[in-house]
């Protein structure tokens, strides 16, 4: 991309901030240009956020009946899934997803609440809580 094609459409979604792309100047050596970011960007970043706030009602609702863990609540609420959960706690990502299921959740060790508390940013008592 050249550096008069950086889109400069705006997005909303950038919060007014400018984000840094690589660009190609008059002398053919890339360079980092400003960009206020494009409609089609913010498009799917919306979509993306109403996704995960779609699946963290759906997981508040199967936690408040039994049916799902707090822990599942928690990961959507912080716009993760159970892959990145895995990798920010560096548990296997099959564990991560049994932890998911609320009679496992419900006899996890401290420590490991404390690893997933410290990857979600929540303090324990939160962590257990559903809202």
């Amino acid at each position: 991309m050249d550096i008069d094609d950086v889109p400069q459409e705006g997005n909303r979604s950038l919060g007014g901030h400018r984000k840094a792309l690589y660009a190609r100047g008059a002398d053919g050596q890339l360079a980092l240009v400003p960009s206020r970011g494009w409609e089609a960007e913010e498009i799917v970043t919306r979509q993306a956020v109403e996704e995960l706030d779609r699946l963290a009602a759906e997981a508040q609702e199967r936690a408040r009946a039994g049916t799902g863990s707090a822990l599942e609540y928690h990961m959507y609420k912080a716009r993760m899934d159970s892959l990145m959960l895995a990798q920010v706690t560096r548990l296997w990502h099959w564990r991560v997803r049994r932890h998911l299921r609320p009679e496992v959740f419900r006899r996890l060790r401290p420590a490991l609440l404390a690893r997933y508390a410290e990857a979600l940013g929540l303090d324990l008592a939160t962590l257990t809580r559903i809202p």
